[in-house]
């Protein structure tokens, strides 16, 4: 009995996250899959209905504009949120005093970003008599429609998604102090300029993190949920109604299970599209440092 115990002791271990992983996330993924060909709205049995959900989904306006606002909203906050990402990194990556406060205090938005309160003091911030406008006011200028205009409303929250910028820039400090001070020292003695030591040196020995950082940014900004659905419910004039709000609407608003599985598996599959795009990429422009480059 000893010897079985010691066997799969190891399985024993592993078992809670196997129940987890069958029951929160393969049971659902498998599931989700089979009711996008059915008609099904939770109250009565699925209905086999073939491709007819990804037939309606493809000839429908809303989902043509949902797609093409959410390909925008990940355009707009993906390379903002990573630029300034590494540019805060680049500045604490100096010995100032102080730095560790300023750390901390730059990551604090990460936790705190994806919030329900976050999201509505945003909704305040922007309103038409909210904080931003009174400041802009008080500057001279006129104020703003950040939320009830449709030019306006997407950059509103893709700024909510940049100021969350703590993550990718914790991992953007670790890269830039494991790069070895020599380098910088031999440039200096060449006389190199600091702006030309970061495109000739620092930038290309992170490009490895760059590349983590925009496969995790890339996959979060498209399932991007509490902020369109918090600060603007997906107005005005559907002008912020992401992928991942029509998904919800339609599963658990308007009932249609069915439909919004097949949503749910379009999105999949664009993320999945442009993660293998990104990974075949890779080799143009990520340089390992044991020469490892693909």
């Amino acid at each position: 009995m000893t010897k079985l115990l010691k066997k799969y002791e190891g399985m024993l271990y592993i078992t809670p996250w196997l129940i987890g992983i069958i029951v929160f996330t393969a049971f659902p993924f498998i599931t989700s899959f089979v009711l996008s060909f059915t008609n099904y709205n939770l109250m009565s049995a699925p209905k086999f209905i073939g491709l007819q959900n990804y037939i309606t989904m493809f000839r429908s306006p809303d989902f043509r504009k949902a797609f093409g606002v959410t390909f925008r909203y990940v355009a707009i906050t993906v390379p903002l949120k990573l630029a300034f990402a590494l540019f805060i990194a680049y500045i604490l990556n100096f010995k100032i005093k102080g730095v560790n406060f300023f750390r901390t205090a730059y990551y604090l938005p990460s936790i705190l970003g994806g919030s329900v309160a976050i999201s509505i003091l945003w909704r305040f911030l922007f309103a038409d008599t909210g904080l931003i406008n009174i400041f802009l006011g008080f500057l001279g200028f006129q104020s703003i429609s950040w939320l009830g205009n449709p030019t306006y409303a997407i950059f509103t929250l893709s700024l909510l998604r940049v100021w969350q910028f703590g993550s990718p820039m914790v991992i953007f400090l670790a890269a830039l102090k494991n790069i070895p001070e020599s380098l910088y020292e031999a440039a200096k003695i060449d006389g190199a300029s600091k702006v030309s030591m970061f495109f000739k040196i620092t930038l290309p020995l992170i490009t490895p993190v760059v590349f983590f950082n925009f496969i995790m940014q890339l996959i979060q900004a498209f399932q991007e949920f509490n902020a369109p659905y918090i600060i603007t419910g997906g107005g005005p004039l559907k002008s912020t109604y992401l992928l991942p709000l029509m998904i919800y609407d339609n599963s658990f608003k308007y009932f249609k299970m069915g439909y919004g599985s097949a949503l749910s598996w379009f999105l999949f599959v664009v993320i999945m599209i442009f993660t293998a795009i990104t990974f075949r990429s890779e080799k143009y422009w990520v340089h390992y440092s044991d020469g490892g480059d693909e």
